[in-house]
């Protein structure tokens, strides 16, 4: 048999990720063994930190998910009812995924049970949840799809997850002056970001580097390493207050 003879691999292609409208389309990736996973990108990239929401998750591990970029460009009601929102400066965004050509995400990936998917959806209530398929590091595709939180936009948030109801925006969002969620004129909340940049630190070089470089102010232009080095420096010494430094401790 000649080379010639001899038919070339076609690689496989990355599966697109699926939108997730309705609670039962989330037990469609639950596992025989009733886990569905999870995937971590800004606080969750912290184990600590996913275990105080999730006490019972297993199986912490970093991955890669091609195709996706970190920007801070959603406003977080918990900012505000934790204190450490700056309406002045603007200072009181979080972080969401997109999509975004070549880019690639170190992230982190978990398995939670099936009987959490509920209080998952309503604490997560904002984003549009996708699923994907996640890599290891060396670039071996998931057997299993993940739930990722990714951008949404705030037509689809009041139509979709509000149900049309001015009554639940109101509870999760106007009560705090919020009139849009999405937003690119904001900037990271300080001790929300140093979180996030310890957490990655946390996870080695690798996940540290890609933080800083593949993760956006709402310009999509200005990393959070040019940010740090400029308008945020100092961020990184700032101590979160007494009573959050266990939960934003990176």
């Amino acid at each position: 048999m000649s080379l010639n003879d001899v038919e070339p691999k076609i690689p496989a292609e990355k599966p697109e990720p699926i939108q997730l409208n309705d609670e039962s389309d989330f037990y469609q990736l639950v596992c025989p063994d009733d886990l569905i996973s999870i995937c971590g990108y800004a606080s969750l990239l912290s184990e600590s930190s996913a275990r105080s929401t999730f006490p019972d998750l297993i199986n912490f591990r970093v991955a890669k998910l091609l195709g996706f970029r970190r920007v801070f460009a959603a406003v977080a009601p918990i900012f505000f009812e934790r204190g450490i929102a700056n309406l002045e400066t603007k200072e009181f965004s979080a972080l969401c995924s997109e999509p975004c050509e070549g880019e690639s995400l170190i992230i982190t990936v978990f398995e939670i049970q099936k009987s959490e998917i509920p209080a998952f959806i309503k604490r997560e209530l904002e984003f549009r949840f996708l699923s994907v398929v996640p890599e290891s590091l060396d670039g071996k595709p998931f057997s299993n799809p993940a739930v990722l939180c990714a951008r949404s936009n705030d037509e689809e948030f009041f139509q979709i997850k509000c149900k049309g109801s001015k009554e639940i925006y109101f509870q999760n969002y106007e009560r705090y002056n919020i009139d849009t969620i999405w937003r690119d004129d904001i900037l990271p909340c300080p001790v929300y970001l140093r979180h996030c940049v310890l957490a990655a630190k946390n996870l080695g070089d690798e996940a540290y580097n890609n933080f800083l470089d593949h993760t956006f102010l709402g310009d999509r232009k200005t990393t959070i390493r040019e940010y740090l080095e400029t308008t945020g420096a100092g961020i990184m010494e700032e101590e979160p207050p007494e009573c959050l430094k266990t939960r934003y401790g990176g």
